[in-house]
């Protein structure tokens, strides 16, 4: 007898669920089970299914829109490297929906313990995402200060809001951390 592995996720429904989490971060709605399950039109026991908690499920939306809108490139170069991903990353923040999604999350992160680990998780996922591609080049070099710098700036600017974060700040920043990275190694 076949032993039983549960029901099949429908890919539309998925699909619908991640993208009503990370629409209410970026609305600043209450992000709650029931609000989601609403806004993607399932049932809250279909999301009980598929996740163990609304943490689960905003960090799964997250982190999948980060990793299809920056994605590690390999140019050949380590400055080719960290300028794709550094101004896919800055791009990608920049637009008014996603930045509005990572403040919101941050706003959640201060009201909820569990949303706060979600960011803590979402955040090493993208800094490990750096780190690979500095230790890809330079595998001796402390790249914790550049991995700082990076999002630092990226946090800074989408928090703050008194500069822009585009595509040729993330170049911009790029290229000078790739200079600091070279004089330390």
């Amino acid at each position: 007898m076949r032993a039983h592995t549960g029901r099949r996720r429908n890919d539309a429904a998925k699909a619908a669920i991640l993208a009503a989490a990370t629409d209410l971060l970026a609305e600043g709605q209450p992000v709650t089970l029931g609000a989601i399950a609403g806004r993607a039109q399932v049932g809250k026991q279909t999301i009980y299914r598929w996740w163990p908690s609304k943490g689960a499920v905003v960090l799964e939306a997250m982190t999948e829109r980060a990793r299809s809108l920056a994605p590690t490139a390999s140019t050949g170069s380590l400055e080719g490297d960290l300028e794709a991903f550094v101004a896919a990353t800055f791009t990608a923040a920049g637009t008014p929906e996603y930045a509005a999604t990572l403040r919101g999350i941050v706003s959640e992160a201060l009201r909820d313990e569990h949303a706060a680990a979600v960011l803590a998780e979402f955040t090493a996922d993208r800094r490990e995402q750096l780190y690979l591609i500095i230790e890809r080049w330079l595998p001796d070099v402390d790249a914790d200060l550049a991995v700082d710098q990076v999002y630092g700036v990226l946090w800074y600017r989408i928090l703050i809001g008194h500069a822009t974060v585009d595509d040729a700040a993330g170049r911009q920043l790029a290229a000078t951390i790739a200079a600091q990275l070279r004089a330390a190694s």
